[in-house]
């Protein structure tokens, strides 16, 4: 196992984190699913220790993220939505000072995908729609040969070419062994490259399995897997 969440929880006055446990494989996509509210977020800012958990315990690579942060976010690449930039400063500039923090930074990479994403070093963030600071963050977490990527709904904003364009450089990715973990609420994302779903309901884990599994045991005759969400969060938890 690349990653180990167990028993993470987080309680809030409307909202509790309930004992969430789940593995991330290296060269496996895994799609994190929920309705908005159910968890998602929470789950993987506590995952980067940008909330403090009350309970439980988040391992890569065999050791704990406590007291080991600072190695263990130079392997890994995440990406929790729109970041906030110096929105006047060039996009060359930004990118030269988020490099230093990165001994592996990988130029050829980081190259790649901004060639891929069609980012343009010389604009500022004030200057770019919403879809395209989605790929800017994107292009930022590709580009230090992380093992792990972790990533809160990447394809929202995009339009469906971006988008799919997206989830063929995952399946590149899980071609070199790279664990990607994103969390989305376009249940078609999850069908076209998922390998495994952990599924989020009211905080608490559903069910965290292969895909192929996951159908089998949650999906009725002929439903796709939006169709058994939508009846799953409508109550029904038996298939």
């Amino acid at each position: 196992m690349i990653a180990q969440v167990r028993d993470l929880s987080k309680r809030y006055p409307s909202f509790e984190l309930d004992h969430v446990s789940f593995d991330l494989d290296s060269g496996r996509i895994t799609g994190f699913i929920g309705r908005n509210g159910a968890g998602k977020t929470t789950t993987i800012k506590a995952m980067l220790n940008l909330i403090h958990p009350d309970g439980g315990s988040v391992n890569y690579f065999g050791k704990p993220l406590r007291g080991n942060e600072a190695e263990i976010k130079k392997r890994i690449g995440y990406s929790t939505g729109t970041v906030s930039w110096y929105p006047r400063k060039k996009i060359a500039a930004i990118v030269d000072v988020e490099k230093r923090f990165y001994d592996n930074w990988d130029e050829d990479a980081y190259r790649k995908y901004r060639s891929l994403f069609g980012i343009d070093e010389n604009k500022t963030p004030l200057e770019l729609s919403e879809g395209m600071k989605v790929k800017l963050n994107l292009l930022l977490a590709l580009s230090h040969s992380a093992e792990v990527l972790i990533l809160d709904e990447p394809t929202s904003g995009l339009d469906p070419f971006s988008r799919n364009e997206l989830l063929a450089v995952f399946s590149e990715l899980k071609k070199e062994g790279v664990a990607v973990f994103f969390s989305t609420h376009i249940i078609s994302d999850i069908e076209k490259c998922a390998d495994d779903i952990v599924y989020i309901s009211g905080g608490r884990i559903v069910a965290a399995q292969p895909r192929e599994s996951f159908v089998k045991d949650f999906s009725n005759s002929g439903e796709s897997l939006e169709d058994t969400l939508l009846r799953l969060e409508g109550g029904d938890l038996h298939a």
